[in-house]
């Protein structure tokens, strides 16, 4: 096989500074919440769950490289939520920006969370501060998420110098 048949490269696929997680929609999500944006491994949502857009998240922070949870630690550091989802007649992506804390443990096993607040309390908060929420979201990319969708979410890190 030559150079010309190989798979490109994966973006940030080699980068400890990037994350991807992947998910899918579910006909539940109704990303109305207004502070936070939530991805579970939950194979389940409830109506309830305003925040959740993701379920059956492939990684969860506990999963993250050291280096990427000890850049998010800089409350200097810039960290990007970029959500690709493809729907059957469409791409639609998104990035919510928010920064790092020193509180941030990215160590929770079930679920992650982006926040609009300075909120660190718990193990599954990936960015604070962030410029959007659930609720801020594109309606037609929510759209293609009740209607189940695959969605990814990369998260990278760029630290402060």
């Amino acid at each position: 096989m030559s150079d010309e048949d190989a798979d490109p490269p994966r973006i940030g696929a080699d980068d400890p500074l990037v994350e991807v997680v992947r998910a899918t929609g579910h006909e539940n999500v109704t990303a109305e919440h207004a502070s936070t944006v939530e991805f579970t491994t939950d194979d389940w949502l409830t109506p309830a769950g305003d925040c959740i857009v993701g379920i059956e998240a492939d990684r969860t922070p506990r999963d993250f490289s050291t280096e990427f949870r000890q850049a998010c630690r800089d409350a200097d550091a810039t960290i990007e939520a970029t959500l690709v989802v493809d729907a059957a007649e469409k791409t639609y992506e998104e990035t919510i920006t928010g920064r790092g804390d020193p509180d941030l443990t990215l160590l929770d096993d079930r679920s992650m969370v982006g926040r609009t607040s300075d909120y660190t309390d718990d193990e599954r908060t990936i960015l604070v501060d962030g410029d959007g929420a659930a609720a801020d979201l594109d309606r037609d990319l929510v759209a293609a998420l009740v209607d189940g969708a695959d969605l990814t979410l990369r998260l990278e890190v760029d630290p402060a110098e």
